[in-house]
């Protein structure tokens, strides 16, 4: 009886000594595995010295081209280092003056990768690429008759001949068109636009979600990642002047809360949907997207400017609204909540112009004075050349500040630029189809 129990607590034992191993090899190769994976998610940056080219427009105190500055007239600070301007070209009317090409770059720092040299490429024709964004996701399909007419003055009054054309749209027109220099082939596109934003009596009949109100996040994200893939592509674009005519109404991650949640002023909050009344207002769930909608619209429209950017890409932002004002009544939309959203969205308009040296078109009815504002930064302007004196592959955001010595002139240009990581450019959530 002893030696049997003696041989079961031996082998409990034994057993207790193999699960113990079995664990210690589990935890290292968890904690091996954890590693590898750490490792694979850090942000990898390609090694190299690569020309930085940015676009600057000097005026006087009339508002003026100054056509006779020099290089030596322009200091460019990256991060509040003066950098050594290599490379100097003045467009005036489209035509290319006062050309000084960039030496060979530097050689690479010896740490890291080290890649083969790139073969040369041959060299692309001076004048301006023009790219038309038309983000049909956001405006509303009464809108379409008018944003068709702003196409067309935007062609009329802004493409001209020499200018290389690409069309696209974020949604349901499917125009994908271009690159072209035929801007009649280019403005056959105007047919096809049509509107698909939300009016908000639609909003209001929407199921709410912890991304908020029905699909509204995923129609933002489907136009900032098509731009994003078009902005990538403007980065193999080099001794061009690029525009990007941006026609969006702007964005709004969580519209109309007071009205959607029937806390507003009209008929006493009794028009909205009855069944609003069975969401918890105070359950996290359904507070998520209201919390998180103006971080997440931030990233997204953080994202575009950087991409624009890196390609030095200059967003125009159009508002086919024009000069708004109060909100059709049928729309049972508190005006103080309308006057929020119309603030929201033109400031996300003001915002991705502005961060990436352009302006934007809002709150007026004289798109075609706009137009040949744009027209003129387009066509006037220098570039600039440098090579970075930042060898740290790893300061992904630089800082931009162009300044000239000449007295009583200012000057317009890119605030910054960035760095890509290795990766692929993401791809746009599959677009849900439109029930009849």
């Amino acid at each position: 009886m002893k030696l049997a129990l003696v041989g079961d607590m031996q082998n409990a034992e034994g057993r207790m000594q193999k699960g113990k191993l079995r664990r210690f090899a589990f935890c290292i190769l968890h904690f091996a595995f954890l590693g590898i994976v750490l490792t694979a998610q850090q942000p990898t940056f390609r090694a190299g010295v690569t020309l930085v080219t940015t676009d600057v427009i000097p005026r006087d105190g009339n508002g003026r081209f100054v056509a006779d500055l020099t290089r030596e007239n322009f200091t460019v600070l990256e991060d509040g280092q003066p950098q050594e301007v290599v490379s100097f070209q003045m467009i005036q009317g489209g035509r290319t003056f006062n050309l000084l090409a960039p030496p060979a770059p530097p050689a690479a720092a010896p740490e890291g990768l080290v890649l083969p040299k790139p073969k040369p490429r041959v060299a692309d024709a001076a004048g301006r690429m023009v790219l038309i964004f038309v983000d049909d996701l956001h405006f509303e399909p009464e809108l379409s008759p008018h944003v068709r007419r702003v196409m067309q003055t935007i062609g009329d009054a802004l493409l001209h001949e020499g200018d290389l054309i690409t069309v696209l749209s974020s949604g349901p027109s499917f125009i994908e068109i271009g690159p072209t220099y035929d801007r009649k082939a280019a403005m056959e596109a105007v047919g096809k636009i049509r509107g698909s934003g939300m009016i908000p009596s639609e909003i209001f009949r929407m199921l709410e979600s912890p991304q908020g109100p029905g699909d509204i996040r995923h129609r933002a994200q489907m136009a900032f990642y098509t731009a994003y893939r078009i902005l990538a592509e403007l980065e193999q674009v080099t001794n061009r002047r690029k525009a990007v005519i941006y026609v969006s109404n702007g964005y709004d991650l969580d519209p109309f809360t007071e009205g959607r949640f029937s806390r507003d002023r009209i008929q006493g909050g009794r028009f909205s949907d009855p069944t609003r009344f069975l969401t918890d207002k105070e359950n996290p769930y359904f507070r998520t997207g209201t919390v998180t909608a103006d971080l997440d619209l931030h990233r997204l429209m953080r994202e575009l400017v950087l991409s624009a950017n890196r390609a030095n890409a200059t967003i125009y932002t159009v508002d086919p609204r024009g000069l708004a004002g109060v909100v059709d009544a049928g729309q049972y939309v508190d005006q103080s909540e309308w006057r929020t959203h119309l603030q929201k969205t033109t400031s996300t308009l003001r915002y991705l112009a502005e961060e990436t040296g352009g302006f934007a078109v809002v709150n007026t009815n004289d798109l075609a004075g706009e137009l040949k504002r744009i027209d003129a930064e387009t066509s006037d302007y220098y570039v600039l050349g440098f090579y970075s004196s930042n060898p740290d592959p790893m300061k992904r955001i630089r800082l931009l500040d162009v300044k000239v010595d000449r007295p009583g002139v200012s000057v317009a240009s890119r605030s910054a630029y960035s760095l890509r990581s290795e990766g692929k450019v993401p791809t746009p959530p599959p677009l849900k189809p439109v029930k009849k």
